[in-house]
């Protein structure tokens, strides 16, 4: 059976900077917070638009997804939903208000399910809030926080991230962990051990491994540029994917009590990685944000799907275009087949205005050597 890849649909995005899947009450939604809208006249950039954007809701109704409802995001980063016994939540990193000059101390915010409805359940007061992301080791709750910018000419001194725990009433700080421009978290297990690993694109980024009581300095994984992170097994082997967004992504096996590199993928750009499992056969997609610099970004590229094959080895096997592409998150994994959403966040043009893509994959059921 050939391997196949097809467009589903297309939503309308401004600066989508993160997309999550999720079922609550009920109602299957998706969750797209936005980055900018394009300013008529204004300065065009993708560090420009007005920050005064919504967290973008949306209900599935059959295979599509429709407009559900809007929450106050301005400048958003991630969406984070997460259970803690029978309550839902959903935590919305904000890194900026304002639409030139901007302010990157500002309050992210936490949302609670309650009556058919998200509403309003804590601020979190931040500094170039990227990611917010919830673990639970033991039976202890937490959500760390990736933050800070460091910049010269921002306004504000920068703010290490943050590991906050729940105590049964709120989200409370529980240890501050050292970044200079951090964007992501990715807490597993391996070896008998839990690790997070803290993604920083102006410092090295670091594996933490918890001891009971405080995550500590366990390896640097990156000198420079981490933007995110996945694992698997593959043959009783533990495998890591560090990503960098000016470097090519690399692969690390486990042993000894570390990671070490066995392996890249090809090219740099690369701002998020996500695996899944069908019919047995591992897959990596990779969503490519820009190439370039800041000042002169290239957004319109091409981002992959690869098997994982023994020793961690890796073969693309499908390629979908993204335009300044910033996540993708699996809907559903039915008859052989993956349903995932990508978020755009950049239009091939420099605007926030673009879509982001549902996609359906059917990959072969043959075994990758």
């Amino acid at each position: 059976m050939a391997t196949s890849l097809r467009e589903i649909q297309r939503i309308p995005t401004s600066g989508a900077r993160a997309v999550n899947s999720f079922t609550v009450g009920g109602v299957d939604l998706l969750a797209i917070p936005q980055l900018a809208y394009d300013v008529p006249g204004g300065a065009i950039g993708m560090n420009a638009g007005d920050s005064a954007t919504t967290l973008m809701l949306l209900r599935r109704r059959g295979d599509e997804y429709v407009p559900y409802a809007e929450l106050p995001g301005p400048g958003g980063e991630d969406a984070e939903i997460f259970r803690i016994a029978d309550r839902t939540f959903l935590a919305v990193a904000c890194i900026r208000t304002g639409s030139g000059p901007y302010r990157f101390d500002t309050e992210s915010l936490i949302y609670e399910w309650s009556e058919g409805g998200f509403r309003l359940f804590q601020k979190i007061s931040t500094v170039a809030a990227k990611q917010f992301k919830y673990w639970q080791a033991g039976d202890r709750h937490f959500l760390g926080l990736a933050q800070g910018l460091e910049l010269p000419d921002i306004g504000v001194d920068n703010r290490d991230s943050m590991i906050f725990e729940w105590d049964g009433t709120s989200f409370v700080e529980f240890q501050r962990i050292p970044s200079r421009w951090a964007y992501n978290w990715h807490p597993f297990e391996a070896g008998g051990d839990f690790f997070v690993a803290h993604a920083d694109h102006a410092g090295p980024s670091t594996l933490y491994r918890w001891t009971s009581h405080r995550y500590v300095p366990h390896q640097e994984l990156l000198p420079e540029g981490g933007r995110a992170f996945a694992d698997f097994v593959r043959d009783g082997v533990h495998y890591l994917v560090a990503v960098s967004i000016a470097n090519q992504p690399v692969v690390m096996a486990f042993g000894g009590g570390r990671f070490a590199p066995v392996g890249t993928l090809t090219g740099p750009g690369a701002r998020e990685v996500k695996v899944v499992e069908v019919d047995g056969q591992g897959y990596l997609i990779r969503i490519n944000f820009i190439t370039g610099t800041p000042i002169v970004p290239r957004p319109s590229l091409m981002s992959q799907i690869y098997t994982i094959g023994r020793g961690g080895r890796f073969e693309v096997v499908a390629e979908f275009p993204t335009s300044g592409g910033t996540d993708a998150d699996v809907i559903a994994i039915e008859g052989g087949s993956v349903r995932f959403a990508v978020s755009n966040g950049l239009s091939g043009d420099v605007r926030f205005a673009t879509e982001s893509v549902i996609y359906e994959f059917r990959p072969n059921a043959r075994e990758t050597m």
